[in-house]
């Protein structure tokens, strides 16, 4: 099955042993981002973090260097892989990458919702229901000053619900959204909505390039299913000690 509905993380499906944060649970909230430079890097961290990561987020700097190879690689160490490449190209290539990254076995996968309703639909038929598709709203990178000088002038709000109705409206019922944006989208769409964040820190780490963040538990008691968290993880000196420290301050 595919990640949301009724096999997404709940907190009280995890037992905190507090000597080690031992985890006996369905699925970590925490997708790790793998912003790493070689497979070798990304294989040693899925190896050391365990249970503490539900999902593993390959984007474009380790899927440009090693290829689809990255992603079996991490799928044959028996973890669950965002590929996350935002695709946002005409509807029929859209479509047939999204058909090549499904028959890789990836479970989520990212497209713009910019590329408007015909690519998006075009997008949903390459899943056929194969991985969870997610449409991406409005960067956590990105402020208005930064939807004006792409030519949008809205509140980044307005943007991020706009481009959610367009998503749920042509077959897609997953969004990748700032956690700032998270319970608008709750107000909006209740439980509709399968909502992947990033963007999220907790208050020990460093803010990093991202304008629009939100502290773990924050993000999920606004509403969000996932977590998507890279360097106050893979940057910590122990990654698995950083991933279960989040963990506990979700409990």
């Amino acid at each position: 099955m595919v990640p949301g509905g009724e096999e997404n993380f709940r907190l009280s499906s995890f037992i905190l042993q507090p000597s080690s944060f031992i985890l006996i649970s369905m699925t970590s909230p925490i997708i790790v981002a793998l912003d790493v430079p070689e497979q070798e890097t990304a294989l040693r961290l899925v190896e050391s973090l365990g249970p503490a990561v539900g999902f593993y987020k390959i984007g474009l700097q380790l899927f440009t260097r090693c290829g689809p190879g990255v992603v079996e690689a991490v799928k044959g160490a028996g973890a669950k892989v965002f590929l996350d490449l935002k695709f946002h190209d005409i509807p029929n290539t859209v479509q047939h990458a999204v058909e090549s990254a499904a028959a890789l076995g990836v479970d989520m996968l990212t497209i713009h919702l910019s590329g408007g309703s015909a690519m998006i639909r075009a997008a949903a038929e390459g899943a056929a229901g194969r991985t969870m598709l997610l449409g991406v709203t409005v960067l956590t990178s990105s402020t208005r000053d930064t939807l004006r000088e792409t030519g949008t002038d809205a509140p980044v709000e307005d943007q991020v619900l706009r481009l959610a109705r367009l998503a749920v409206e042509n077959g897609v019922t997953g969004i990748v959204a700032s956690p700032l944006e998270v319970s608008l989208l709750r107000q909006v769409f209740g439980a509709a909505l399968t909502i992947v964040t990033p963007g999220v820190r907790p208050d020990w780490a460093a803010a990093n390039d991202q304008q629009r963040t939100m502290t773990p538990k924050a993000a999920m008691q606004a509403g969000a299913n996932y977590l998507v968290i890279g360097r106050p993880i893979t940057g910590q000196a122990n990654p698995r000690e950083a991933a279960e420290r989040i963990l506990a301050e979700l409990v």
